[in-house]
């Protein structure tokens, strides 16, 4: 899940249309509530946000040392103005990269994945057993064959492969995927998913990969 923050309801709609269009949920926040939320929320809830863009704000300077207080998430600005001053600001106040709107949000994805990878915190790829997944975007490949997945079913085994070997709980996945404030759907969507999503691994796999339990969640056991 994306957090964007920004002045404007329309960019925040606009980005958040987009991302939607690449399978990616997100949050729009006007700046005055922001603050608020991102001090106030639970530590489960801002462990879904894979990143903070940050458009248009009087006080953008003072959230990127807010937001690493409390999460490790890449921060990028975006910027409208090519401003070399501005732009060191920026990074001054501790943002991980400045864009200069427009910006395609494929761009936006491509650069917090190296921002990720250059903290050791993820990488483009992941090689378990016989699946080899990616986090590009990228169709995962079973037994060197690429196994076409829908963009949920793909994000829920990103999730899944991110989080190997621990047990994620269904709230924790469909906070991930659809965002912690998506009201419009139902949280048993998930299951829905990972049935769809198990039943093409079992059959590539020879077996199923995900092991669940009731009221404890799903876990990736992969030989």
């Amino acid at each position: 899940m994306f957090i964007i923050v920004d002045e404007r309801e329309s960019v925040t709609d606009g980005y958040a249309s987009r991302f939607s269009r690449e399978g990616v949920a997100t949050t729009g926040f006007s700046p005055e509530l922001f603050r608020d939320w991102v001090e106030t929320v639970q530590p489960s809830d801002l462990g879904a946000v894979e990143a903070f863009l940050l458009g248009d704000c009087a006080e953008r300077a003072a959230y990127p040392k807010i937001i690493k207080n409390r999460s490790g998430a890449p921060v990028i600005a975006m910027s409208e103005t090519q401003s070399l001053d501005a732009t060191l600001e920026l990074f001054a106040a501790g943002v991980d990269d400045v864009v200069r709107k427009p910006v395609h949000v494929r761009e936006i994805l491509a650069r917090v994945g190296a921002i990720r990878r250059r903290a050791n915190v993820a990488s483009d790829h992941t090689i378990i057993g016989q699946m080899h997944v990616y986090f590009d975007g990228r169709d995962p490949e079973i037994k060197g064959e690429v196994l076409p997945l829908p963009r949920r079913e793909r994000r829920i085994l990103e999730f899944l492969v991110t989080n190997h070997g621990r047990r994620v709980t269904k709230t924790q996945i469909f906070n991930s995927i659809y965002g912690i404030f998506d009201e419009d759907v139902e949280e048993n969507v998930v299951e829905s998913h990972i049935s769809k999503l198990r039943k093409k691994l079992r059959h590539r796999l020879g077996y199923d990969p995900i092991e669940s339990k009731r009221y404890m969640g799903y876990r990736l056991q992969v030989t």
